[in-house]
């Protein structure tokens, strides 16, 4: 009997020893399972704070894809502003014709003058057209046969031409000019202008046109006015 008592006192010593050791186990478990929650809730709180700044950063993304779209909008409006107009048009130039003779020159000369009223630049592709109303009938200007290269009138500035015709000094009534008609380069729509020279020409045999026009600048450029 009394070696099953200490038989039976020994194993429940064990049995204490072995519960205690396994509940030291588990509470060890638990400190450790600690560390690690706090641990996940710090990588969710970082992994918020990515989005956030990601969510930032696509923002700024979008901010930058509107500036590069208002710059592309920008740049293609400059290219219509600066860009050159086509030819210039009768409603768009202000023309006028003045007297240039110079006591002493052979012939008389009446420069007329075209100005950009249009609010762009405009081109003037060569010759103008140039005739005179007399009370002979029309009487359609040559061209003098001077290099005419295109050249571009800026908005406001003015350019001018001459016409140049034989003075009638022969005495006579000569033919009478009445009005003067100017059609720009290129152009159907015609001005017609009060006469500014001599009142008339000499009365030729017919064999050709005693009044020629020059190119654009034959008559001298001016500048804005």
């Amino acid at each position: 009997m009394r070696v099953r008592k200490l038989t039976f006192a020994a194993l429940a010593v064990a049995a204490g020893l072995s519960l205690t050791a396994c509940n030291g186990d588990d509470g060890a478990a638990q400190s450790d399972g600690a560390p690690a929650s706090s641990a996940s809730s710090s990588n969710t709180a970082s992994g918020s704070a990515g989005s956030e700044q990601g969510g930032s950063k696509q923002g700024g993304s979008e901010e930058g894809d509107s500036e590069q779209s208002g710059g592309t909008d920008s740049a293609g409006g400059g290219s219509g502003t600066g860009a050159e107009g086509g030819n210039c048009r009768t409603d768009e130039l202000e023309i006028s014709a003045t007297d240039t003779t110079i006591t002493g020159d052979e012939k008389g000369s009446t420069a007329v003058t075209f100005k950009n009223g249009g609010g762009s630049d405009c081109t003037l592709p060569g010759y103008a057209g140039v005739d005179l109303k007399t009370n002979a009938g029309d009487l359609s200007a040559e061209r003098s046969g001077e290099a005419s290269d295109p050249m571009v009138l800026k908005s406001g500035e003015s350019v001018s031409f001459g016409i140049f015709y034989p003075l009638n000094d022969s005495g006579g009534s000569g033919v009478r000019i009445t009005d003067l008609v100017v059609t720009p380069p290129n152009e159907t729509k015609s001005v017609t202008l009060v006469w500014p020279g001599a009142a008339t020409l000499p009365v030729t045999d017919g064999s050709g046109t005693p009044v020629t026009v020059g190119p654009m600048g034959s008559a001298g450029q001016g500048g804005a006015s």
